[in-house]
């Protein structure tokens, strides 16, 4: 298992990172807060988790080492898969998991695209003793970008999502507020579809 990778980032998009170190470029994928941390960086540092499957060897990559201890967190859960987590840690922020977990807020949880009433019952029971309310979190840099909408789109499209229906609900957004970061947008978007 991998600890983490520093080098120089090649290419990055809200949904993966590719950094490059040693002569070798590696695909990470990334959750938004993780996006925002690395916006307008040219090397980069993200802690690894490494997830090994039957057709890939994938690499999910995070800013700091609370964010990771929560995707394994959730991992742990049966029914969710590396994906859902990553879309989970994309909606929410960590601590908003947290406080959601520690108060059994099952409708928030609920609102993350792929988890219904049962999956997200079950984060509440699996992690309410692993995730006390002595777990500290990071506050994230949210930064913004003249792109927004294509970013946000592009990641949209890498999460799974029709480009067209996702493009839909980003200018629904956008037509109420303009003010919004990629990462801020992306999750507002998640909530509506």
């Amino acid at each position: 298992m991998y600890e983490f990778i520093e080098g120089n980032l090649i290419e990055l998009n809200p949904a993966f990172a590719v950094i490059q170190t040693g002569g070798i470029a590696y695909f990470i994928n990334i959750s938004l807060s993780t996006y925002a941390q690395l916006e307008e960086q040219k090397a980069a540092r993200l802690y690894l988790h490494q997830v090994v499957r039957e057709d890939a060897i994938l690499l999910y990559g995070f800013s700091d080492k609370k964010e990771r201890e929560i995707f394994r967190l959730l991992i742990s859960v049966s029914g969710i898969g590396a994906n859902t987590a990553r879309m989970i840690l994309s909606s929410l922020s960590t601590s908003e998991i947290q406080n959601a977990i520690a108060s059994e807020n099952v409708n928030l949880i609920k609102s993350v695209k792929g988890i219904g009433l049962k999956t997200a019952q079950r984060v509440i029971i699996d992690l309410k003793d692993k995730l006390g309310k002595d777990f500290k979190f990071g506050e994230k840099v949210q930064t913004h970008n003249n792109t927004i909408k294509e970013e946000s789109l592009s990641a949209m499209v890498m999460l799974g999502f029709a480009k067209n229906v996702a493009e839909k609900a980003l200018d629904k957004i956008l037509s109420e507020n303009n003010n919004l970061t990629v990462e801020e947008l992306i999750k507002k978007a998640l909530k509506i579809l």
